[in-house]
């Protein structure tokens, strides 16, 4: 089904293996992965921000072996 947009759109930056998409589509799949350890309010984007932090404590720890495993997408 085609998409109908009735507002306005702002993207500010799509970079290296990102995707946007507009319309149909079937199955969008990730070509790669990351992971990120951030404090609170440490990756909060968007206009007119305002984040309130007094304690923060970031657990890293990962018992696992593998997190996102997309070999077979590339």
């Amino acid at each position: 089904m085609p998409s109908f947009i009735s507002g306005p759109i702002k993207i500010t930056h799509v970079s290296g293996d990102g995707t946007v998409n507009f319309g149909d589509v079937l199955q969008i799949a990730p070509k790669s992965t990351a992971k990120a350890h951030t404090g609170s309010g440490g990756s909060n984007n968007g206009d007119f921000m305002q984040t309130n932090t007094f304690i923060s404590f970031t657990n890293t720890g990962d018992p696992d072996v593998s997190d996102s495993n997309n070999a077979a997408n590339n």
